[in-house]
């Protein structure tokens, strides 16, 4: 019986979506709000460093980088640990990606629209239901008015529940395999395994499909991930812990003063 890893590490899911382009365009279709007849049917690879024209800007590294020739620019990022800057840093990423398709002297009509696609294995918007959050620029009284040059999509996927989303099969599809397949998995769900696109996902995920060297760098992601997550958990108990004390600090104080108040008001009085 099969035995699989989990698609969300950085090692699979790069070697899933990074080095093959039809399962990356899958993803891309599956996911991105794409008017009909505006499918990804070609894309070639671009480097994930996304290095500034000028030296005083910063410099990054995407999971997934890719554009069609000519055209529309991508970015897919799996994020394991939500931040409370990661929208800022995506925001970021794309706007880089926007600026940096034109040259000095060439005219803005040569820009392309650039999608960035970022699964988040965290829960970021806990008063909203909704896990897909897609924002883009329009008008604020009329929507159907858009800038059509940044698209920024977040998926939280612990809200993502399969329900019954027939029309969006795709979009359910690579949820559930990103969702539903990890260490655990020795039979994948049916449905995953009938479709050819996420079959072959199966098939790259399995352990058998990897070295011992890279076994390891698989295990210290997940260590990683494992020390970051104690030290945020400690540092939102400190943060919390300090909020509190401050709170008590400022009701003993405001308390303190009110009994001055009345006491310069008895002495007033007399």
């Amino acid at each position: 019986m099969a035995r699989f890893l989990d698609p969300k590490a950085d090692l699979t899911f790069k070697k899933v979506f990074g080095e093959h382009k039809h399962l990356v365009m899958s993803l891309l279709n599956a996911l991105l709000p794409l008017d009909e007849g505006k499918q990804v049917e070609s894309i070639e690879y671009l480097p994930p460093e996304m290095t500034p024209r000028t030296p005083f800007s910063k410099d990054t590294i995407v999971d997934v980088r890719c554009e069609e020739t000519g055209g529309r620019k991508f970015i897919v990022e799996m994020q394991m640990n939500w931040r409370a800057n990661y929208e800022q840093r995506a925001l970021f990423n794309a706007a880089k990606a926007y600026v940096g398709q034109l040259p000095a002297g060439k005219a803005y009509d040569l820009l392309q629209p650039v999608y960035s696609l970022n699964l988040v294995n965290d829960t970021f918007e806990p008063d909203m239901a909704e896990y897909y959050h897609y924002y883009h620029l329009v008008h604020d009284k009329d929507p159907r008015k858009v800038l059509d040059g940044l698209h920024l999509v977040f998926v939280e996927l612990p809200k993502f529940k399969p329900g019954n989303l027939a029309e969006k099969k795709m979009q359910v599809l690579w949820l559930r395999f990103l969702t539903e397949i990890d260490e655990k998995t020795r039979r994948p769900p049916q449905e995953l395994v009938d479709d050819p696109h996420v079959n072959e996902a199966l098939e790259i995920v399995e352990e058998s499909a990897y070295s011992r060297g890279e076994m390891l760098a698989y295990d210290k992601f997940w260590d990683r991930m494992s020390r970051e997550v104690t030290a945020e958990n400690a540092m939102r108990r400190t943060t919390a812990a300090l909020k509190e004390a401050t709170a008590r600090a400022d009701a003993a104080t405001a308390e303190r003063n009110a009994a001055i108040e009345k006491l310069h008001q008895t002495v007033r009085q007399m």
